[in-house]
């Protein structure tokens, strides 16, 4: 289990296989909350809305990158709202 303390606040999220999945807006618990700005609108007209991806999948911390040990892909089955 990695330690979650050092993730920041604008970190890259990267998936293992180097294509960018988000950027963190913060830590609550034992998940990561994304930004908006990497959540793509609605179809229905609603704004962007935070995702977040369980802390369970971070592999390692890289300066100010942190890679997840899913792909990119399969990251984004896992998002939360």
């Amino acid at each position: 289990m990695h330690d979650h303390s050092n993730i920041k606040e604008h970190m890259t999220v990267i998936g293992a296989d180097g294509v960018h999945v988000g950027t963190v807006d913060k830590v609550e618990g034992e998940r990561i909350k994304l930004t908006k700005d990497d959540s793509p609108s609605t179809q229905d007209g609603q704004g962007a809305k935070h995702r977040y991806l369980p802390a369970g999948l971070v592999a390692e911390i890289e300066g100010d990158t942190v890679r997840l040990s899913a792909t990119a892909a399969n990251a984004a089955d896992m998002f939360e709202e």
